[in-house]
């Protein structure tokens, strides 16, 4: 090759296993090398990142932009941008819009909103009652995975009965499609929250009252049973709790084809900081005691956790400032101060950087079917790099978010480790800090080059598609045989 499109000069380049000093060649939006810069093709375009590493863009599976529905809250483009300004480059986007993501035709509505995507993006369907007879169609329409809320969240959808949920799984194991799992038991925090109301409490502890820790062992021991029995992939969404570890890493060491996620807030954040912001750490599952913040993190390093992502939910600062914590909209933008955050935390020696790119790209690659064209830096794959600055310090400003929402617990945090520049697919969204706004539009559905693992699926002569009919050689109808006199 005479000339690429772009050289990326004198940077380290970071995967799970090693940091090395390397160029990248990059050429008609791929990796077409990595290596030392002698060996590197003449480029069109040079960058010169000297000093700085070279991360695979962060995956986050778990954005909400509100598009289509709630444009007061966020938009698409918005909340795309937000996601470039902080060094994410493929996101995942969940059902709870308006109209829900559980029909082909508001699947088409999201789809056409997303045309003004600055980053690559999945979109995960519904999986509710109504919508089990559709999820085949809603695969083929686009939708990349799917998600359950089992617990009850923004949007008011109503949670999936269980012959539902295991009907769900029966239909997309064989298809080795994973589902998100929203894990919280809606009927004890119903009543919880229902019982407080009326004895008047509003005050901001009354959220995670409403939840306790139960509510997620619950949930998540439910949804691992029927994922075990039928083979079907899951992922349990917002990880919150040190009690229910233990369920996963069993399931883990029984082979369930269980990922996990966990956020920043539930890492760094507990309820002395709830106590402090209010209304504006309501979120759901809730944030906790302080005493599940080292077990969480002990979880990452264990690979009990998988990944890191954010559950970026935006609001209006009105919607987070209410006196009644009931009426407080519940999540907050965080798709933009993710990597900060967690770079923070790299730079105190919480963890390494290695750790940090298998938790922010190659696990979710993996668990999404991208790896290999996305969560590497390595010939053939998507140029898809978050270009950071390690020793860069700062402090966050909710008014300098690009989300509509301009309301954030991490407001006035002081962080070190910053992305300077984010190329998605080998442009530039993100260059010296600041949003490329002429690459509005550039992301693109991973649809085509998603790749699931073969399925396994398990217990396929119980599932309800194959007890609809009377088997073969057993009497149509249940009344005896009865000899003639």
């Amino acid at each position: 090759m005479s000339q690429v499109d772009l050289l990326i000069r004198g940077g380290r380049v970071v995967s799970p296993d090693q940091i090395i000093e390397a160029s990248v060649a990059i050429d008609g939006g791929r990796i077409v090398a990595v290596g030392h810069d002698d060996m590197m093709p003449s480029a069109r375009e040079t960058l010169q990142a000297d000093g700085l590493y070279l991360l695979p863009g962060a995956i986050d599976s778990h954005v909400h932009f509100r598009d289509p529905g709630y444009p007061n809250k966020e938009t698409w483009k918005s909340g795309s941008a937000a996601a470039a300004c902080g060094g994410v480059t493929t996101v995942f986007e969940m059902p709870n819009t308006n109209p829900a993501t559980g029909t082909v035709e508001a699947l088409r509505i999201k789809q056409k909103a997303a045309e003004s995507s600055y980053v690559d993006y999945g979109i995960h369907g519904l999986l509710g009652d109504d919508t089990i007879d559709r999820l085949e169609e809603l695969l083929d329409a686009g939708v990349t995975s799917f998600k359950a809320f089992v617990g009850n969240t923004f949007g008011n959808l109503p949670a999936p009965t269980d012959g539902a949920l295991l009907e769900g799984f029966e239909k997309l194991a064989p298809l080795g499609i994973r589902t998100v799992v929203h894990a919280e038991n809606s009927s004890i925090m119903a009543r919880r929250q229902q019982r407080m109301e009326e004895a008047g409490r509003i005050d901001a502890m009354a959220h995670l009252a409403s939840r306790p820790a139960v509510c997620e062992i619950e949930a998540i021991g439910r949804v691992l049973t029927l994922a075990e029995w039928t083979g079907a992939r899951v992922h349990i969404a917002h990880h919150s709790s040190r009690d229910s570890l233990f369920l996963l890493r069993d399931a883990k060491r029984r082979g369930v084809d269980v990922t996990v996620e966990t956020c920043p807030q539930y890492l760094l954040l507990n309820i002395g900081d709830m106590t402090r912001l209010g209304g504006i750490l309501r979120l759901n599952p809730p944030i906790r005691e302080a005493h599940h913040n080292q077990p969480l993190w002990d979880a990452l390093v264990e690979g009990v956790i998988d990944m890191i992502a954010t559950d970026h939910a935006p609001h209006t600062p009105e919607e987070k400032s209410r006196p009644n914590i009931w009426q407080c909209d519940c999540g907050f933008p965080g798709v933009e101060t993710q990597m900060p955050l967690m770079l923070t935390e790299i730079n105190r020696g919480r963890a390494s950087l290695m750790d940090y790119v298998r938790w922010s790209s190659v696990n979710p690659a993996k668990a999404w079917g991208l790896y290999g064209t996305k969560g590497v830096i390595a010939a053939g794959a998507h140029a898809d790099i978050a270009i950071v600055d390690l020793a860069r310090e700062g402090v966050l400003s909710e008014g300098k978010l690009h989300s509509v929402s301009k309301i954030s617990p991490w407001n006035g945090r002081v962080v070190k480790g910053y992305p300077l520049h984010t190329l998605v697919r080998g442009r530039f969204v993100m260059r010296d800090g600041r949003l490329v706004e002429e690459a509005a539009g550039w992301g693109q559905s991973v649809k085509g080059v998603q790749r699931m693992p073969a399925s396994r699926p398990r217990n396929v002569e119980s599932y309800t598609s194959n007890i609809l009919e009377t088997p073969a050689g057993v009497p149509p109808t249940a009344a005896p045989r009865r000899e003639a006199a």
